[in-house]
């Protein structure tokens, strides 16, 4: 059984007086609201957004508009302008220049949307190639000071047998006999004419005599390939680095895309980073905490020296200005937060504990501010 069409103003949720532009801006919306990569368990995702470029597609067209306007979906009907494949608007083009956070980490690269979207072929049949990602992850040290990785990546590059070009070496390109060079095709349906993409040529006019056997005319196979990347000091995770030219060749010659590298920065086992600021915990015995001292207090760059006043008590933090990680611009440096603990003794000897003991007798409420203070706001709650 045969589904019924929705609407195409109802799918766009725009009015049957609506301008074009206010048409695009609903599209644009919706498609990126529906998009099936943003949406990956949603199993009605892919058909609405479908949906959306086949009435964006007509609605878009000032003639094909004009015709809906008049017969409805009937005016596309059996393989008429909604018909062939070639006559839609590709949905993706809307993200083209556009790529989002994605997957895991660890040496995973993907064409942005999975792939599905490729730019639109010039008139010369050239076609550019897709952006990429990559995933990497790295070690807090690494994003502090910069680092310079190589990945190995394996992509659509340039054909060596015809040089991108898509065409056996002395081949020339020849007019389509299909669309005899105009790139269209005319069919009948019933009582008006419709034009679509020459499906042979792909409405480029003209195709090549003899395609290069090794890429099969696209000018483009797939290769491993060994691309160095230099990391900035600073970077911080989830930062995106651009490799121009090292995404995917293009068609027939086209544009090379870019590669997007993702970093991921690893959980260090001491520091945690917040923007350029690293924190840490560091414990100290009860006796360096009561008689003041120095502890030594790690670093990204080695051991620093921190100065501890008599009478600290556990949990408070020391900043060591300029130990944290400097800004990306290079220019700024954050600090280091040590948050010290007091450690308390375990598994006492017998002198020891009568050595505690002795001090316990001799302490009096005002060696314990904190407890004194608190035990004098407890009795309010307990009256």
């Amino acid at each position: 059984m045969a589904t019924t069409k929705r609407d195409y103003y109802e799918v766009l949720s725009v009015e049957r007086n609506s301008s074009g532009d206010e048409i695009k801006r609903a599209y644009r919306k919706l498609a990126v609201k529906y998009h099936p990569d943003k949406n990956p368990d949603d199993p009605e995702a892919e058909e609405k957004f479908k949906e959306l470029g086949e009435a964006y597609d007509v609605l878009i067209d000032e003639q094909k508009r004009a015709a809906y306007d008049r017969y409805g979906h009937a005016a596309f009907a059996q393989g008429g302008v909604g018909g062939g494949r070639g006559g839609f608007h590709d949905p993706f083009d809307i993200f083209r220049e556009v790529f989002s956070g994605g997957t895991g980490a660890g040496g995973i690269f993907e064409t942005f949307f999975g792939g599905g979207a490729q730019a639109q072929a010039g008139r010369d049949g050239t076609q550019r190639g897709s952006d990429l990602r990559y995933d990497m992850q790295i070690s807090l040290e690494e994003a502090a000071f910069g680092v310079e990785k190589e990945i190995e990546v394996r992509k659509l590059d340039a054909c060596d047998t015809c040089h991108g070009t898509g065409a056996t070496p002395g081949s020339r390109t020849v007019t389509c006999t299909m669309c005899h060079g105009r790139g269209q095709v005319i069919s009948a349906r019933g009582f008006f004419q419709v034009s679509q993409t020459c499906p042979r040529c792909r409405g480029l006019g003209e195709i090549i005599e003899k395609p290069c056997r090794v890429c099969e005319g696209e000018g483009r196979v797939e290769k491993s390939s060994r691309i160095k990347i230099k990391i900035p000091a600073g970077i911080a995770h989830g930062s995106r680095l651009r490799s121009s030219r090292n995404g995917e060749a293009g068609v027939r010659g086209g544009e090379q895309g870019d590669l997007y590298v993702v970093i991921h920065v690893q959980e260090h086992a001491i520091f945690q980073r917040e923007e350029d600021n690293l924190f840490c915990e560091v414990p100290i015995s009860f006796s360096t905490a009561a008689l003041g001292g120095e502890v030594p207090v790690p670093t990204l760059e080695g051991k620093a020296s921190l100065k501890v006043p008599a009478g600290t008590q556990s949990g408070q933090s020391f900043k060591l200005r300029g130990k944290g990680i400097v800004h990306v611009n290079g220019r700024d440096r954050g600090d280091l937060y040590a948050r010290l603990l007091v450690e308390v003794p375990t598994d006492l000897n017998a002198e020891q504990r009568q050595k505690l003991e002795e001090f316990q007798a001799l302490c009096g409420q005002e060696n314990s501010p904190l407890g004194k203070s608190f035990f004098e706001r407890a009795k309010e709650f307990f009256r």
